[in-house]
């Protein structure tokens, strides 16, 4: 039985743990007091772990969604300013006065902080809300499915923060992924294997199918990982 390579990513190694808990717990294992503790400790260790994830792509996603808004409001700065050098008298001045509302705030609201962009994106869409400015956005093709896509995109930022939120402040008091890999990996390649290869050799019939299956496990991640360090070597090499 191979132990876990070192340089398993994280989310594999938090998934090997998963897997290993659940197989763990179809059996029978109450007179094994030190396998049941190891269980026990790879079950909390797993569970941080897997809350360190969720708060890293929480974030990760709030970014995307940041990054979504700006690109919706720097589509309306571009279309009015665009819709500016028209000669049509009707467009020209339509677009002039959506440009006086926008620069109230200007495009640079997308360089400001998370709160201070969500509180301007919001007064922005009020004022685009206005009767008589939308008589103007009505005048301006596709400038009002421009619009209506910003006010998705804010919605879907703040839904996004909230989500980040929650799970920022559940992994408050939690380690670092990288320190909770690392007592994860320590726990299942130092005891949980370890104590197997002694075991399988003392009772093979109850033993036997549980390491075999923690066998199969590591060594499918372990083959993942072989693969991608042996294509990054060829990429490392220009082939």
């Amino acid at each position: 039985m191979k132990k876990l390579l070192v340089n398993a990513r994280i989310t594999e190694v938090a998934a090997v743990s998963n897997r290993l808990i659940l197989e763990f717990n179809k059996g029978d294992w109450s007179n094994d007091q030190y396998l049941t503790s190891v269980n026990s400790e790879m079950k909390n260790l797993t569970e941080m772990l897997t809350l360190t994830i969720n708060s890293v792509k929480a974030e990760s996603n709030l970014k995307e969604k940041d990054l979504a808004r700006d690109s919706k409001i720097k589509g309306i700065y571009f279309l009015v300013n665009g819709y500016l050098q028209f000669d049509d008298n009707t467009i020209k001045e339509a677009a002039k006065k959506i440009d006086m509302v926008f620069k109230h705030y200007g495009v640079n609201l997308i360089r400001k902080s998370y709160a201070t962009q969500s509180s301007l994106t919001e007064s922005l869409l009020g004022d685009f809300a206005d009767e008589n400015v939308q008589n103007s956005i009505s005048v301006l093709p596709g400038l009002n499915n421009l619009i209506s896509e910003l006010r998705t995109a804010q919605t879907d930022f703040e839904e996004s923060k909230l989500n980040y939120e929650n799970e920022k402040a559940e992994k408050k008091n939690s380690k670092k992924a990288t320190e909770l890999k690392k007592e994860l990996l320590e726990l299942i390649n130092n005891k949980l294997v370890v104590y197997l290869r002694a075991m399988v050799q003392v009772n093979e019939d109850k033993y036997g199918a549980f390491a075999g299956f923690v066998s199969q496990v590591i060594g499918d991640v372990n083959a993942s990982v072989k693969k991608r360090s042996k294509k990054n070597k060829i990429d490392d090499n220009g082939i």
